[in-house]
């Protein structure tokens, strides 16, 4: 089947459907967080759904939460899962007043996910039940309320072992909301948003809104407004009585959304009866226009080339916990590297992802599955799936719809149906067209890790782009000659591991290492991996190839490959190499510090002039007299000076770097990269330093030193004025220095902090896959010379003091400052 390929040419959608305000009764506030005052217990409770159960000796929290990320690791779990206790029961309470003044009001309780296998009691009724722990939900509990009484919600969880393929994170752990509405409201994602005609002159705004309630009433109407980037009503229309079509305004002279400015309209949806208002929402929104041939991705016309990575949804020490200064932070670092669009994998992200992805001008990927029916792992989603997996797909792409950064939708990552030529096809066809009945602004894609099952079988033609993972040699020819109209992008690539800091000599192939980490030189992988610099050659050699998504950017906890197991295999325990429990594959370790990949692809990636060099020069007493180093650059020609002697100058893109390569279908065993410069330097103490050229000019440079013994901590945090919200943080990096301030890239300190003022301590780590320190305490381990404190705001103003000591070395102190 040769389907046509797919032109986007509307633009449109944006930030989650809320509702923001509305007259209310005195005192009634229509949307409001709800995390705060919960009570929890980790295990069984017989009866605790029931409002009068005695829950006083539990422990009082507020939410987001996950109750795995506190501990500990231990090897009776499964490292692949990240080796923590995020499987059993856990029980959430909350009791809450109801004013009386809310009697006749909708009062609705939305979860923007909880992991998982959800069921909710509200004074002891049974509300609902929804297995997938990374969608949002939304319940109607008015009927099960006493107004001017204390109500009591219970929520019970039951993750389950060998239920996921990486870590997922337990409990409620993104953010509950509770909205006292109107009977005559706006729906859950119930604002639609197109902008079907967009010029430099004239766009086209058209909404779409589904009501709840009466909507025979003949006294209804809607006024729709738009507010530009800068604040001003730009455009409006009332509508009177209810409409199931779309209505349509124009906005002169839009601003567009693009990657470099990310420009945001907002639109005011306001129902009124008689005059009165009843309801009002909020979306944001952008003017984009999407294409999609068989030759290029066009941004607003524009070329695009795809330089995207993989994000699992945990953050780091904190856990699947969601928090918008992490993922905040999570996404500047990658935009550093160059990176212009994510992929969520492999499920729905959070609203605070999407937000944020919006307004920093990142284009998203939006994957919904991991599994369809076929298991990968005994008790994963296909359990769901024929019962969930059409109302979970079609409400991710309503919930999401209105976001400017999604441009695609992925139904499924390495879906075990591609193997079966009859099942795969018709399963492929039909999610897709459960995507298309609630949009089709964007086209569907799939990543699709078989060669060349589900192109032989068409399942391939069965979506608008096909997502290859791992097949850069079937780029071009092999892969257009069964989709000679299809666009392709490049959905999972290189799959490169390694640890930061950590360099093995000689440079060679390996599988795994004695020291349970994976050296730096960027090319160490499983058996399906390569390095960067053969996904950058085959793009090169196939420009029509949309681009590429990195496996990953930032590494995240469970699936510790190369130690550990094999994927995909049933009843698997991956804990053979016990303690490695996390990732190795980012560009960035699990504390958000940059291995040297990380400049690899902002070589390529970037246009400021950099340079960048590896690896550290501290190798007294190693054995090696001569140590290979290596040059990442942006720059035309870069020169090595050993102690401001010569080693020569080398060309990018002519002098290559021979790099000892192996991976499936490979015939080879090296490849001889343009990527990279490289010299081999007999070792001697001291300095080295590279400098990279353009147009014969210098324009950029980068100096390692040896480094002396570990003499003092120095304290950087990442932001010194915080929020005092009770959800903010400060990054504080810690460093191993010598007296001269530098980095000791050998050191593994113990370091101890102290917090105090108005924050606390959230979470401290220190990049190591293969340790079971835990997150939550007040010391950490430097790994190859540094750590991480993150630090937490409280909610009232005032400052933060935070010292770190380490036996035998100067200690240091910073203060942060809350407002």
């Amino acid at each position: 089947m040769n389907r046509r390929y797919f032109v986007g040419a509307t633009a449109a959608l944006a930030v989650c459907s809320r509702a923001m305000s509305s007259h209310q009764p005195s005192g009634l506030k229509m949307h409001q967080s709800f995390n705060e005052g919960w009570t929890f217990h980790k295990g069984t409770a017989k009866g605790a759904e029931a409002a009068g159960f005695d829950d006083s000796g539990w422990r009082t929290l507020d939410l987001p939460h996950d109750w795995a990320i506190e501990g500990p690791f231990d090897e009776k779990y499964n490292a692949r899962s990240g080796g923590l206790p995020f499987h059993g029961t856990g029980w959430y309470r909350k009791t809450f007043d109801v004013p009386a003044e809310a009697a006749g009001k909708r009062v609705l309780i939305t979860f923007d996910g909880a992991m998982y296998n959800a069921h909710v009691w509200v004074n002891g009724h049974f509300v609902g039940n929804r297995p997938y722990g990374y969608i949002e939900f939304q319940y109607d509990i008015s009927k099960y309320l006493k107004f001017g009484a204390a109500n009591v919600i219970a929520v019970r969880l039951q993750p389950e072992d060998l239920s996921t393929r990486w870590y997922p994170g337990a409990g409620i752990y993104r953010n509950v909301w509770l909205d006292y509405r109107n009977p005559i409201h706006v729906k859950q994602w119930g604002v639609t948003i197109e902008t079907p005609e967009i010029s430099d002159h004239i766009g086209k705004v058209a909404v779409r809104t589904e009501l709840a309630g009466d909507t025979e009433d003949r006294t209804l109407s809607i006024l729709h407004e738009v507010i530009s980037p800068d604040g001003k009503t730009v455009a409006q229309l009332e509508v009177p009585g209810v409409s199931t079509g779309f209505q349509t305004m124009s906005v002169e002279k839009p601003k567009r959304w693009d990657l470099h400015s990310p420009n945001l309209y907002t639109l005011v949806t306001t129902v009124r009866k008689a005059g009165e208002e009843m309801d009002r929402v909020e979306n944001r929104f952008g003017f984009r226009t999407l294409e999609f041939t068989k030759k290029e991705f066009r941004l607003n016309g524009r070329p695009v080339r795809i330089q995207g990575v993989c994000l699992h949804h945990d953050n780091g020490p904190l856990g699947a916990v969601v928090n918008r200064r992490a993922d905040e932070r999570k996404l500047q670092i990658m935009k550093k590297m160059g990176v212009n669009s994510i992929r969520t994998s492999h499920n729905p992200p959070s609203n605070e992802v999407l937000d944020l992805c919006d307004e920093l001008g990142i284009l998203v990927q939006d994957e919904a599955f991991d599994v369809w029916e076929i298991a990968k792992v005994p008790n994963g989603y296909n359990m769901f799936f024929a019962e969930w997996g059409e109302r979970d797909l079609k409400d991710m792409v309503r919930r999401d719809r209105n976001h400017p950064s999604v441009f695609m939708w992925s139904i499924g990552n390495e879906i075990l149906e591609q193997r079966d030529a009859k099942i795969g096809p018709e399963m492929a066809k039909k999610l897709n067209d459960w995507v298309k009945e609630v949009d089709t602004t964007r086209p569907t894609t799939c990543g699709f890790n078989w060669w060349p099952g589900p192109y032989e079988t068409g399942m391939a033609a069965q979506i608008d782009i096909a997502g290859m993972n791992y097949k850069p040699l079937a780029y071009g020819a092999p892969v257009n000659e069964y989709l000679p109209d299809n666009p392709v992008v490049g959905s999972e690539t290189s799959s490169c591991t390694s640890s930061r800091g950590v360099y093995h000599l000689p440079i060679e192939k390996y599988k795994t290492h004695e020291s349970k980490q994976v050296s730096s030189y960027d090319i160490i992988g499983p058996p399906w991996a390569y390095p960067p610099d053969v996904e950058f050659h085959q793009l090169k050699l196939n420009p029509e190839v949309y681009g590429e998504y990195v496996w990953t950017g930032f590494d995240y906890l469970g699936e510790p490959t190369p130690y550990g197991g094999r994927d995909n295999s049933t009843n698997g325990y991956w804990n053979d190499d016990w303690p490695c429990r996390s990732s190795y594959f980012g560009a960035v370790d699990l504390c958000g510090f940059p291995k040297d990949r990380f400049y690899l692809y902002q070589s390529q990636w970037t246009r400021e002039p950099m340079v960048h060099v590896l690896p550290h020069w501290n190798w007294e007493g190693s054995g090696h007299e001569s140590i290979p180093v290596m040059a990442y650059t942006n720059c035309e020609e870069v020169e090595l000076f050993v102690n401001g002697v010569s080693k020569g100058r080398k060309v990018k893109g002519k002098d290559l770097t021979r790099l000892p390569v192996k991976f499936n279908h490979y015939e080879k065993d090296y490849f001889d990269s343009p990527y990279r410069l490289s010299w081999e330097v007999p070792y001697e103490p001291g300095a080295i330093r590279v400098v990279g050229y353009i147009g014969g000019k210098a324009v950029a440079e980068k100096e390692i030193e040896t480094a002396g013994a570990p003499a003092k901590i120095k304290l950087i945090p990442d932001r010194r004025k915080l929020m005092a919200d009770g959800s903010d943080l400060s990054y504080v990096t810690v460093r191993i220095e010598d007296r001269k301030g530098r980095l000791c890239p050998l050191a593994d300190n113990t370091v101890k902090f102290r917090v105090s003022g108005a924050g606390t301590i959230a979470a401290v780590g220190n990049g190591n896959a293969a340790t079971t320190a835990p997150f939550q305490a007040d010391h950490r381990d430097a790994f190859s010379g540094m750590c991480m404190l993150i630090v937490k705001a409280g909610k009232n103003n005032g400052k933060i003091r935070v010292k770190a000591e380490s036996d035998g070395l100067q200690p240091d102190e910073v203060k942060l400052v809350l407002r």
